[in-house]
């Protein structure tokens, strides 16, 4: 776009000439923005401004040329430079290793005798995706179902992500879903055939990424022989203190048993004492009562101590009589 001034005698002359570009370029890359111009046989007074919006502090000049000088901001020296013959009319800027904070609205202004050309360039600084982080969740079980995750958690919009498996040793096809731009992809019902390797690849206008990921499906059986043999450790180690228990309760049964046997033992082999009484004395009623219950407890003890002894005795005189019959 050109803007003419006329005079009233009809005479107008070129002030100035505005374009407008919008430019893509990929973070770490190299890019190239463009400024023509037609000033450069008018004269040596030729000025060249580079700005750039900064969003904090507006404008801000980051290359130019006069009084035969170039001369660069300081913070960004070495990374914005001159690429061709300025001079002639071609001021294009060249921007070394972009950043996305190089993103944003360039201007780029040159004058020379009184005349003016604007060029404004719009850059975009486009992110690869970041390296992917993948996983698998689920059961990787036969007939279950099995979902397989791919993230990227940096990168420009938007970001397409396709899921591709092996199909020998090369990867061959996509696996179809219902969306490209999903992260997930949901095997359902898996089997062995399902088994191997699966690769997804997340993708924008800036670049692409990769990650695998290994599928091995195992069958029910495996995983029962597995919970069989959990089940049959814990319920060994049951059954084995249930024995210990048992042992022990068995023998503090008998130890209580030998123990009352004991005591029993005792109390029969225990004989009353007998009162003694004083020749002479007087005793109550009661005395003499008490008196003659012991002199019964003492003989009817007497009586079952004496025929203990009887039962004893005839015993061995039978044993002696059998121990002579063998000897005739």
């Amino acid at each position: 776009m050109q803007i003419l001034l006329c005079s009233f005698l009809g005479l107008c002359c070129i002030v100035g000439t505005f374009a407008q570009t919008v430019i893509r370029g990929t973070s770490e890359d190299n890019v190239t923005l463009p400024c023509k111009h037609r000033l450069g046989l008018l004269g040596r007074n030729l000025d060249i401004e580079w700005l750039s919006n900064d969003s904090d502090h507006g404008q801000k000049v980051i290359l130019s040329y006069s009084g035969g000088q170039v001369y660069e901001h300081e913070e960004l020296k070495g990374r914005y430079s001159f690429y061709l013959d300025f001079l002639g009319g071609d001021a294009d800027i060249f921007i070394r290793s972009l950043m996305p904070s190089d993103a944003g609205l360039y201007t780029c202004k040159v004058k020379n005798a009184g005349q003016y050309e604007w060029s404004y360039i719009t850059l975009k600084v486009l992110v690869k995706p970041s390296e992917p982080n993948c996983w698998i969740e689920g059961e990787k079980i036969v007939g279950r179902n099995v979902t397989l995750h791919c993230r990227s958690t940096a990168g420009s919009e938007p970001m397409k992500y396709q899921w591709q498996r092996t199909k020998g040793q090369e990867y061959s096809g996509y696996v179809p879903t219902r969306h490209v731009y999903t992260q997930k992809l949901l095997l359902q019902n898996v089997s062995k055939a399902d088994n191997g390797s699966y690769r997804c690849t997340v993708s924008n206008d800036a670049g692409k990424r990769i990650c695998d990921l290994h599928l091995a499906v195992e069958t029910p059986s495996n995983v029962a022989f597995l919970a069989g043999v959990t089940c049959g450790s814990v319920g060994g180690m049951l059954i084995l203190l249930l024995i210990c228990w048992y042992l022990f309760r068995k023998r503090e049964l008998k130890k209580r048993e030998e123990d009352e046997f004991l005591n029993e033992i005792k109390e029969d082999a225990e004989a009353p004492k007998a009162r003694l009484m004083k020749p002479g004395s007087s005793s109550s009623g009661s005395r003499s009562s008490r008196s003659g219950s012991s002199s019964t407890r003492s003989t009817t003890n007497s009586a079952s101590r004496s025929q203990r002894t009887l039962s004893t005795q005839e015993t061995s005189h039978g044993d002696s009589r059998h121990h002579c019959l063998e000897q005739i």
